[in-house]
């Protein structure tokens, strides 16, 4: 079953409540949360005091996507709201060590990879790994055209965990729309996020079951 994971980087702040009452209605198995610093990538999102607010009025999964410069700084910060703690494999920290400092805590993990970055380049971590999210757009903007070049990078993700026997998640972030859905699901992509396409419908309902009529 494929897993819609909204982000609200794209939203309605000012009616993100009622939206998000409206996707859970609709279906969606979680929130995706793009957490950016203005450094790691170009531009400013918000914070864990946002995440604590959306935490408060939905029980859905939250996906907390760290865009940020040596995340395990913050931690602390994020660890408590988040159903799924993400960073990018490129951003500064041990990538071990925070792997497991999320397990530790409880929480699933998810490891990042930009559009430059090889799958191979991450594959001894992938043990630690809850969930794998491949950027199919340079990060840090909602509402860019979809990277074909993720679709290899996904079916080399699926196919090392069959080969291992690994049970993680391959997550999909960029460009998806009705279009490009059935070629990242048919590449093994488990969960999709969709900001722009579902945020700028009047229906996003249906929107939502489009997507997981596929």
């Amino acid at each position: 079953m494929i897993k819609i994971s909204p982000s609200v980087l794209t939203a309605d702040f000012l009616t993100l409540k009622d939206d998000i009452k409206k996707l859970e209605l609709a279906g969606v198995d979680m929130l995706h949360l793009d957490v950016m610093d203005g450094n790691f990538v170009p531009n400013i999102s918000f914070g864990a005091p946002i995440i604590r607010s959306i935490r408060k009025h939905t029980d859905l999964l939250l996906d907390v996507h760290l865009m940020i410069d040596r995340p395990h700084r913050y931690l602390n910060d994020f660890i408590n709201e988040a159903d799924y703690l993400g960073f990018h494999f490129e951003a500064g920290s041990d990538v071990s060590k925070l792997l497991k400092d999320i397990r530790e805590e409880n929480k699933k993990t998810c490891l990042t990879i930009k559009p430059a970055t090889n799958p191979e380049e991450i594959f001894e971590y992938l043990p630690l790994c809850d969930m794998v999210l491949v950027m199919s757009v340079e990060p840090g903007f909602g509402g860019q055209k979809f990277m074909p070049m993720a679709l290899d990078k996904i079916k080399t993700l699926s196919e090392y965990a069959a080969l291992k026997g690994l049970n993680y998640e391959i997550e999909v972030d960029g460009g998806i729309n009705a279009e490009t859905a059935p070629l990242v699901i048919n590449a093994g992509a488990t969960v999709l996020v969709a900001g722009n396409y579902i945020f700028s419908a009047e229906d996003m309902a249906a929107r939502v079951k489009e997507i997981k009529n596929l």
